[in-house]
């Protein structure tokens, strides 16, 4: 865990948040400033800084960051119309939060990508 990190307060739960979703590993949140009907924010507990860090160092916990997406879709009622899985890695992508965390889109259509 990181003092300063947003995230890390959320899963140590110093921060209120409307949790979906949790598993021992992982913890899905509503994001406060929802950019569709549904979206939902999933982090690992442990602290890693974004996708590609995590990827590289806890594989594993990757995978189960996927799963949590792909449970918090099906529970939202997303699988049949489709969702959008999305990771901003560095502050170009728009990543503010140095927490990875799988954004989970639906609810309408979302367009292609720009």
């Amino acid at each position: 865990m990181s003092a300063d990190c947003l995230f890390c307060k959320i899963v140590a739960g110093e921060i209120p948040a409307d949790v979906v979703h949790e598993t021992e590993t992982t913890l899905a949140f509503r994001d406060i400033d929802p950019k569709a009907p549904v979206h939902v924010l999933v982090v690992p507990r442990a602290h890693h800084p974004n996708v590609a860090a995590l990827a590289a160092g806890a594989p594993g916990l990757a995978a189960e960051v996927l799963a949590t997406a792909a449970a918090v879709a099906e529970a939202e009622g997303l699988t049949g119309s489709g969702y959008r899985t999305l990771f901003n890695t560095g502050p170009d992508a728009g990543q503010t939060v140095f927490h990875v965390h799988a954004h989970v889109l639906g609810g309408h259509p979302l367009g292609g990508m720009a």
